[in-house]
């Protein structure tokens, strides 16, 4: 029986390391900089390249960086015993008054949609399935 493949790494074709290739990316999406100022801060610490390498870089590794970010974000999340994401409240505008809206957990899972304004007690209005 065959083993199974390794996936290939992203960076298998580049010379560079997959190390400073996430620095040029994360310094250029995590300050405002220009393609031209990250290249001259790398220049300053004697890294040659050029701002068309930044900008193919951003391209091809940094939705994956991203995504990188967003899984150890959510793992980091549901280390919390109760984690759970809600939209839960917000203000409109109806016929030229602000009216809080919002959501409310019913108790068998459903949410229950319910409007009410500032000065009054909120009133519930349908049950959403």
């Amino acid at each position: 029986m065959p083993r199974p493949r390794k996936p290939a790494s992203p960076f298998r074709y580049f010379n560079s390391s997959p190390e400073g290739i996430r620095l040029v990316v994360m310094m250029y999406v995590r300050f405002p900089l220009s393609l031209r100022n990250v290249e001259d801060l790398l220049a300053e610490r004697g890294i040659d390249i050029c701002h068309e390498t930044v900008r193919h870089w951003w391209n091809r590794f940094g939705p994956m960086f991203a995504a990188d970010i967003r899984r150890q974000r959510v793992s980091r999340m549901r280390g919390f015993r109760q984690w759970k994401w809600h939209l839960d409240e917000m203000y409109v505008r109806l016929n030229g008054e602000r009216v809080f809206c919002g959501w409310l957990p019913h108790c068998k899972r459903r949410l229950v949609q319910w409007f009410g304004q500032m000065q009054s007690s909120v009133r519930p209005v349908d049950a959403v399935s």
